[in-house]
């Protein structure tokens, strides 16, 4: 998952759980988990590297690095915050560009206190959750990262906020605010403490799943409830059972997080698709099994972004069992469907079949070869807010891969009434809801919802300026009041 939970991004599709069709589950234990899926080979892995090598790679790996710096580990990927765009830098073993010059100690101060040996680091880089990292990942990282191929390239953007972000001494005061981002619970069993640090720390999955505070530091009391990232919502993902995944066995945490993917519920996509490719699918299942472990253990807390229960006899079923592998039969029942309806209508299913039927398919089951997911009882578009299906629309989301396929957007080609009905249309006829009354309105709402920026970061700029000028004041107040004690004596 892409750092910081400031960042606009991608949406989630289908994080969130579904009350309804994972009611009953029961918990697994780690046996069973190890028993259903098993491990997805690591890249980089090889028996020519050391063993400390071959660890720093499942700790990058873990540590979901290349979600911002690349699969090249070069750098140069946008991470939009309330304060302007921050780009990743080059993490090769390049002397120019990248870190080839750091001491183990400066990846440590890097990842701990988010001090680079020239300047201070902004907490794009996730250091608030890797300065809980332990000593052993932190050698190991540095050793594996001196083994990737030096690629002598700085990103072609490079950070550059405005007055006064762009003092990054000003980290200092907001390290000591916010700086570890979170603490350690009491009363957690062996397994539960892996997947707290697994949680907290490696994957720093409150980055983008806590709501921040005025400083846009962690909100401790709303710990990985869901925030808002610009247009997009990073969803709750306590174990309560109405806006939460309360309702998710740990088989189906670890399941989701092996393959991104749980049947008719949840389907992972945007930078969630990222951290499932880059990160999450290679972790070891003990390592899944701990981090279904510890979700299931922190406080529940509930969100009034709540999910419908689904009625699972209303979904759609496919025309038949290999449709949705079958690219022409596909197209031919997509073809019969559009001259049903009339092509050329602009009714809610003419609009879904003409934008999202040949890829989403006529029933929304998808095309699993080729990747194009499916849609059918994803807990994204049973929510009583319709924002996240909207945005989707709207503004499309990225592949989670350069080989992924890319969703585009529709904000240019369709007006807010038939975004608005194709909404509803897949609310009902793909989340199985009884009704589902989006607007126009609604559209222009959620399209025109900007970045919620709290008062300190909207007037930082005012603010700083004001102190300034209080600052000279106060001095020329002292100046002038020692020139006058000294003039009467």
């Amino acid at each position: 998952m892409k750092p910081l939970s400031m960042m606009l991004s991608m949406l989630v599709i289908g994080m969130t759980s579904n009350a309804a069709m994972a009611e009953g589950a029961s918990s697994v234990n780690t046996s069973l988990a190890n028993a259903s899926l098993p491990n997805t080979s690591l890249p980089n892995i090889s028996p020519a590297n050391s063993d400390l090598v071959n660890r720093g790679a499942y700790i990058a790996r873990a540590a979901d690095c290349m979600a911002c710096h690349g699969e090249d580990y070069t750098g140069g990927t946008p991470i939009e915050t309330p304060m302007g765009e921050i780009y990743s830098t080059n993490i090769t073993p390049s002397k120019r560009y990248g870190i080839g010059d750091y001491t183990e100690a400066d990846l440590k101060n890097a990842l701990q206190k988010g001090r680079a040996p020239n300047h201070m680091l902004y907490p794009a880089m996730p250091y608030p959750s890797y300065s809980g990292m332990k000593e052993e990942d932190i050698s190991a990282l540095f050793a594996y990262l001196q083994t990737v191929p030096a690629v002598d390239e700085a990103p072609k953007e490079k950070t550059d906020l405005p007055f006064p972000f762009n003092i990054r001494s000003l980290m200092l005061g907001w390290n000591l605010l916010n700086v570890p981002s979170t603490e350690k619970r009491d009363g957690l069993n062996e397994t539960q403490k892996r997947g707290e640090y697994l949680v907290n720390n490696l994957e720093h999955c409150g980055t983008c799943h806590t709501p921040r505070n005025s400083t846009m530091g962690f909100d401790k009391s709303m710990y990985l409830s869901g925030a808002q990232l610009g247009h997009w919502h990073a969803p709750n993902i306590t174990p309560d059972e109405s806006s939460g995944i309360g309702s998710w066995s740990e088989q189906d945490i670890v399941t989701y997080l092996r393959t991104g993917e749980l049947d008719q519920r949840a389907y992972a996509g945007g930078p969630m698709g990222e951290a499932v490719a880059h990160s999450t699918r290679y972790l070891k299942n003990e390592d899944l099994s701990a981090i279904a472990s510890y979700l299931k253990a922190v406080p529940a807390v509930q969100t009034d972004d709540k999910v419908s229960a689904v009625d699972v006899s209303r979904l759609p079923t496919p025309i038949n069992e290999s449709i949705t592998h079958d690219l022409l039969a596909q197209k031919e029942y997509l073809k019969q469907a559009k001259a049903a309806v009339g092509n050329g209508s602009n009714s809610p299913e003419s609009l879904y079949l003409a934008t999202c039927g040949s890829c989403h398919g006529v029933d929304g089951y998808g095309q699993p070869d080729a990747r194009y997911a499916p849609i059918v009882g994803l807990s994204s578009i049973r929510r009583e807010r319709p924002d996240a299906l909207v945005n989707m629309i709207l503004h499309g989301v990225e592949g989670a891969t350069n080989t992924s396929p890319i969703m585009p957007g529709f904000s240019d080609e369709l007006n807010s009434e038939q975004i608005a009905g194709i909404t509803n249309y897949v609310r009902v006829n793909f989340g199985g809801l009884t009704s589902s009354d989006v607007s126009a309105s609604d559209v222009d709402r959620i399209a025109n919802t900007g970045v919620d920026k709290p008062f300190l970061i909207k007037y930082a700029g005012l603010l700083a300026i004001i102190g300034i000028i209080v600052a000279i004041a106060i001095i020329v107040f002292i100046i002038r009041a020692i020139l006058r004690s000294r003039r009467r004596a």
